[in-house]
């Protein structure tokens, strides 16, 4: 598809990162959606006035993003374009659905297990008592996009792998009646082991966003304790900060 695209040759900002810049944000907006294929480096770059290093150095950054592939025998393709989280009580299923990611999940662990000194914590139970683990990768349009593990208190809700793969867990626990009404959590990075590269298609030592979250309903109950994985190259998360008064 033909693009609105333009370089400032007077700006302080290089001519490549313009360009990936604006590219980027076609594919963010939909203009370029999943699938679709960028002209080849020599129109580009004709069109632009630009030179072809310039546009490969474009292209190639978005390449190291992950929002673009190239294919031999077809060019350069749109793969899709990361998601970025808002800090707010939502699901990962419900926000890639949002931005059309086409979400999907696998759930490779459905069991119950003696809660660990740090899970009872979490869920104010006895160290001990049974809680509910389920360990899901998520998906989305065919790609890994995080690993996901959750404990849930013993006799929440009804955990049916089915469903599990179906939708997200906070749909779930809201067609329960839980009324989800706030959390605790903190966000921090770390390399990937070997088994966690092995599920998420990552080489041993990359690195991941990791998320930990308590969930609390309108009553005050701890209702989930979340351990969770994210590709950077797919996710990032979005802040807002403000000054105080």
């Amino acid at each position: 598809m033909q693009l609105e695209l333009r370089v400032d040759r007077s700006s302080p900002v290089p001519l490549y990162f313009q360009l990936s810049q604006q590219l980027e944000a076609a594919i963010e907006h939909g203009a370029l959606t999943p699938g679709s294929l960028l002209g080849n480096e020599i129109e580009l770059a004709a069109r632009l006035g630009l030179s072809r290093p310039t546009v490969r150095q474009a292209i190639q950054s978005l390449v190291d993003k992950g929002l673009l592939v190239r294919r031999r025998g077809v060019g350069t393709q749109v793969v899709h374009s990361q998601v970025k989280r808002p800090l707010e009580l939502s699901s990962l299923y419900d926000d890639l659905e949002a931005a059309g990611q086409r979400p999907a999940t696998t759930v490779l662990v459905n069991t119950v297990v003696p809660a660990s000194a740090e899970v009872a914590a979490a869920l104010a139970v006895a160290e001990g008592s049974e809680v509910h683990r389920v360990e899901r990768l998520r998906l989305a349009h065919g790609e890994p996009m995080a690993y996901l593990s959750n404990h849930i208190p013993s006799g929440l809700l009804d955990l049916d792998t089915a469903q599990l793969e179906a939708t997200g867990l906070y749909r779930m626990m809201r067609a329960t009646g839980i009324t989800l009404h706030s959390a605790r959590q903190s966000i921090g990075a770390r390399a990937a082991t070997a088994a966690e590269a092995e599920r998420l298609a990552e080489p041993e030592g990359a690195p991941l966003l990791t998320m930990r979250r308590t969930t609390f309903d309108d009553t005050g109950r701890a209702v989930e304790f979340g351990d969770h994985i994210y590709r950077p190259a797919r996710y990032s998360f979005e802040f807002q900060l403000l000054v105080r008064p």
